[in-house]
């Protein structure tokens, strides 16, 4: 996930090293501790697939820039690249970090994919929500108060996340375009990825 996480972020604009670990760590932070060792090994792959360049800025002098001012930017080939990741939908997709970079991107996605993500998520915590309600249930009187308020705060955080998913789910089906068959609404020109308007005949 964090491929499409770079790819992403790339799309938007050229970035340096720098100004990308730390748009990963806003990006990807809330939904798990992100590890600036995998980053340039991750930039190094995609350079190697030609997903992306890596470029050297010349300073004034004409002299080539410090190590640390390399611009990353995503080639063509990267953005067809990412338009494939952001209309397929797998398991990955559901759990905490690849839902949170998948969410970070929705403005990128087709319609049909972000309703399949948001069903496929709120299943998943909801297979969660059972697993603890059974496991609390289980317990019983072997809890001592303090535990159980754990357990319970925990089963409340989930059933939160449940009723925003389907706030979510209910919003994205009602502004759904009658029209959409789920054909591609991803395409890329010069400017990047956006989503394809959709014409009435």
């Amino acid at each position: 996930m964090l491929d499409f996480a770079v790819l992403g972020l790339l799309n938007e604009s050229p970035m340096h090293g720098y100004e990308l670990r730390k748009r990963l760590s806003a990006l990807l932070g809330a939904f798990r501790a992100f590890s600036y060792g995998s980053l340039y090994p991750t930039l190094r792959r995609l350079a190697e697939a030609g997903w992306i360049s890596e470029e050297s800025p010349l300073d004034m002098a004409g002299a080539r820039a410090r190590r640390g001012k390399r611009v990353y930017r995503i080639t063509a080939e990267g953005k067809e690249h990412l338009a494939q990741l952001l209309s397929d939908v797998g398991p990955d997709a559901f759990d905490e970090e690849g839902f949170g970079a998948r969410l970070a991107f929705f403005g990128s996605t087709r319609s049909d994919v972000r309703l399949q993500i948001l069903e496929g998520r709120r299943r998943r915590v909801e297979e969660q929500r059972e697993g603890m309600r059974s496991s609390l249930s289980r317990a019983g009187e072997r809890l001592d108060r303090y535990t159980r308020e754990l357990h319970e705060h925990g089963l409340e955080s989930v059933d939160r996340e449940v009723r925003w998913l389907t706030e979510l789910i209910e919003s994205e089906r009602s502004e759904r375009p009658q029209s959409d068959t789920g054909r591609p609404a991803v395409r890329t020109d010069e400017h990047g990825i956006y989503p394809e308007s959709r014409e009435e005949p």
